[in-house]
Formats: C-alpha cells, structure tokens, sequence
C-alpha cells in the first residue's frame, strides 16, 4: 500500500537519493571514466559509447548508455558478424567488470533509470511479456537490480521476470541497499555474465503459454 514505509520511500525518497549517488559516482568515477574511453577508443575505435532504445518506466522508451564492448566487424555484404566474433577479449573484460555499465550513472542522473531496479530489455520484448511481466515497467529500471544479484545472465528469462516483478512489489530503502552490496560483490568475483549458451542471454523468444505467475 502507497501508506507503507515502502510506498513512501518509492514515491519521495527514491529518485532524489538516485540522484545523489549517481552524481557522486560520476565525480569521483570521472578518472576512471575518461581512462575507459580512451581505451574503448583506441581498442574498439568509435563510437566510444553504445546508445540503444530501450523501455522504462511505464514502457515509456529512452536512450540507454554503455561504453562499446564490440568491435563493428562485418561480412562481405555489410552484415554484422556474430556477438562472439566482434567481442574481443578487452571487450569481455568490460563486462565481466561491468565497466561497460558505467554510462548507465548518466541515464540514472537524467532520471531514465533508478540505481535498483529491473533491468531494462529490448524495444522488441515489449509484446512478448505475459500481464504479469508487463508489471516489471511500474518503477524505473536499474543499473543493477534482484535478478542480476540472483544470478545475472545465468539463470533463465521465466525465473529472472518473477525476480523483476517481485522486486517492483516488494521496494524498500533496505532492499535496495541489499542489492547494492550485492551487486559490489559480484562485481568482484564476476559471476553469471554469461548463459550457458550464449556470449550474455539468449534472446527472449517469449511466452510458450499464458500463465498466471505467483
């Protein structure tokens, strides 16, 4: 209920306390911001940043920003090699640190995405969730969030929604701080960056029945 110690932290504390800590960290990540450009520069060439739609609050869509991990590699007829191809070993140091995530402090400050939160997807996804996925868009996605703290790309797209949504039911100021240390230590140990399958996640091919979820 909006009356719950949750409710009014959602609704007043928040964002301001995302914007705070975004600004900080720009500040004091500025060195190593400008040191990962030139890198993602010299090693990568340009753009220095990835920039993709992608849905947020409401399904509302915005520009969301990462430093490039990708190489633009591409066949005879102009077409995209493979993600395994074009992600070369720096690039994989990037993520696995997630130093590639670091512009996302930028989406956070404008106030496209929160600090905790679901993780925003792609455009294309957005037909594809059942009613109880859709409810992952009530808040603003995050830099970080439940499902990537429970497993990141190695658990599947069905346990990361329930994860995302239990996460919009269940806001609060500790649960975030929660992830936000958790998030830290996987950081440093770099676990689930990749499926078993795949350089990160397979695409979400969508729903194989509806199905009312817990």
């Amino acid at each position: 209920m909006e009356a719950s110690k949750g409710g009014i932290y959602r609704r007043f504390f928040k964002r301001p306390m995302d914007f705070v800590l975004s600004l900080m960290s720009i500040l004091v990540l500025s060195p190593v911001f400008l040191i990962v450009a030139v890198l993602v520069r010299t090693k990568l060439g340009s753009p220095v940043l990835f920039k993709q739609e992608r849905p947020g609050l409401n399904e509302k869509i915005f520009s969301m920003y990462k430093f490039r991990s990708m190489t633009d590699e591409r066949d005879t007829e102009g077409n995209l090699l493979a993600d395994h191809i074009r992600l070369t070993k720096f690039g994989k140091f990037l993520r696995s640190t997630s130093l590639d995530e670091l512009p996302g402090l930028l989406n956070i400050l404008k106030g496209n995405m929160s600090i905790i939160g679901p993780r925003p997807l792609l455009v294309q996804y957005l037909p594809l969730y059942n009613e109880h996925q859709k409810h992952r868009h009530d808040v603003r996605p995050g830099l970080s969030g439940l499902a990537q703290v429970s497993g990141r790309n190695a658990i599947s797209w069905e346990d990361k929604f329930k994860l995302d949504v239990k996460y919009v039911e269940q806001v609060s100021f500790l649960g975030d701080w929660k992830i936000i240390f958790l998030t830290l230590k996987k950081v440093f140990v770099r676990e689930g960056i990749s499926s078993d399958t795949a350089v990160t996640m397979e695409a979400f091919r969508g729903n194989e029945r509806a199905e009312d979820n817990e």
